[in-house]
């Protein structure tokens, strides 16, 4: 059975339907992108649909399946379609107008996917994880440091999808950027994998960057004069945070590799040694990730040691007072008896005697703690 007839096997639609119901999105839609907020129109899904011809963009109207058939029927272009969190229903008719493999249709609408290279006949999906560095005042222990979305996309020969999840990572400044760049769009859409890859790994370097100045902050506070009552729970949260970022970079190592070295039908050998350089910049990522994840434990390490020696301190302090308070305690207890004959209870210097002979024995041992660092 042909990939169609699985297509129409799954969503239980015939392709003449699915198509019709591309069409009525993207007329119903407007083409907008989501680089530009204020003309983003809540809820729609397709973001922009752009034909390129010899790395032109060609002006066409009407939707994508009249578009793609204009591809096909020209050769040498292809159609770029950006969509923003599709549901599966508006997705269907795009699954089969362009004949996408269900699983990878299905981790498309779903998200919540690891960086991966999946490969289906002659079309190319990968998921890359977007990374956004949150501003805030001040670090706290609840601060939200980073935060994470999804951005998958379909290849093929004269076909590019890109579905985003989550409201950073817009790519319309990097289409700008592309369409500016005439000869590296005329390379087809492994162009436009490659320079999403690259502005991907490009955002994880400055958002590191962002981390390392707050992990510096943290680093001063805990080895200032008063470090032992800074707050760990910062140091926690960065770890966390951390985490997060790990969970992004980390797993598209292998992804990157592949489409660097091994050999895929619709990503031309020129792209490829691109693809060497920014797995490249992933792996400066990774090394930096890892040291401060070892920088993280060592500060925390520190600031545990700081707190056990201020507690060393506070403890030897109280027990320099309470070895003073002992003198004139211990001596009051002894006159305090109810004996008869006792020394010194009749003599009229008896009591500034004593309370002479306690306040030495308080300063004796108090000038003996301080020269010795306990008070």
């Amino acid at each position: 059975m042909s990939m169609a007839g699985n297509l129409r096997k799954v969503t239980g639609l015939s392709k003449v339907g699915g198509l019709r119901k591309v069409a009525r999105l993207t007329r119903r839609r407007p083409r907008v992108d989501l680089s530009h907020p204020a003309r983003s129109p809540l809820g729609s899904s397709v973001v922009n649909c752009v034909t390129y011809q010899d790395g032109r963009r060609v002006p066409d109207s009407g939707d994508v399946a009249d578009a793609l058939k204009r591809v096909r029927k020209r050769g040498g272009g292809f159609v770029w379609l950006g969509l923003h969190e599709p549901t599966a229903e508006e997705f269907t008719g795009i699954a089969e107008l362009f004949a996408l493999h269900p699983l990878a249709v299905e981790d498309a609408v779903e998200a919540h996917q690891r960086p991966k290279l999946e490969r289906y006949d002659d079309t190319l999906f990968a998921v890359f994880k977007t990374v956004c560095y949150v501003e805030h005042e001040e670090l706290t222990a609840t601060s939200e440091v980073v935060d994470t979305g999804e951005i998958m996309l379909f290849v093929g020969h004269d076909f590019v999808i890109t579905v985003r999840h989550g409201r950073h990572g817009s790519l319309g400044p990097l289409r700008e950027e592309l369409e500016a760049n005439a000869e590296q769009l005329t390379q087809g859409p492994a162009a436009v994998l490659h320079a999403i890859a690259d502005h991907v790994v490009d955002d994880y370097l400055s958002v590191i960057d962002s981390v390392q100045e707050d992990i510096d902050k943290v680093e001063t506070d805990v080895f200032a004069e008063d470090g032992a009552r800074a707050d760990p729970g910062r140091i926690y949260q960065l770890k966390r945070e951390l985490l997060e970022l790990k969970r992004a970079v980390v797993p598209l190592s292998r992804p990157l590799e592949e489409l660097a070295t091994v050999p895929i039908r619709v990503v031309a050998p020129e792209i490829q040694a691109y693809f060497r350089d920014v797995s490249d910049h992933l792996l400066r990522a990774k090394e930096q990730l890892f040291s401060f994840d070892e920088l993280l434990n060592s500060i925390l390490q520190a600031h545990l040691a700081q707190v056990t020696v201020a507690q060393n301190e506070d403890m030897r302090k109280i027990t320099a007072w309470a070895a003073i308070v002992a003198v004139p305690t211990m001596v009051c207890g002894v006159y305090g008896m109810n004996f008869e004959h006792m020394p010194e209870l009749r003599w009229t210097f008896g009591y500034p005697l004593v309370l002479g002979v306690i306040s030495v024995a308080c300063v004796v041992l108090y000038r003996g703690f301080r020269r010795n660092g306990w008070l």
